[in-house]
């Protein structure tokens, strides 16, 4: 696994009857961003392109950066509704019986 490889896939869903993208890179977070529409580009996107920069030049973990890229994906809301459940109640119940 490369170092740049994110741990669990980022799932990004476009809209209603849209396919879900898995973005499981920092690389493919970074080509992801670098696609945003210029006039959207915000405070959260400028902060998950300087985490994914900062993981490619190693001075920030790979997982650090999928964080900041999952922020953004929630803020914009195009983060999978899977995705966005917090580890809690059911969600965490889930969790626990795919370990066993």
């Amino acid at each position: 696994m490369s170092r740049l490889q994110f741990f669990t896939p980022v799932r990004i869903a476009r809209g209603q009857g849209h396919a879900v993208e898995e973005v499981d890179s920092v690389t493919e977070a970074m080509v992801f961003l670098r696609k945003w529409p210029t006039g959207r580009r915000g405070p959260v996107f400028q902060c998950a392109l300087n985490c994914c920069a900062a993981a490619v030049s190693g001075k920030m973990s790979a997982e650090e950066a999928r964080k900041a890229f999952v922020g953004f994906a929630r803020i914009t809301r195009l983060l999978d509704d899977d995705m966005a459940l917090p580890l809690g109640g059911a969600a965490k119940d889930n969790v626990r019986a795919l370990r066993r």
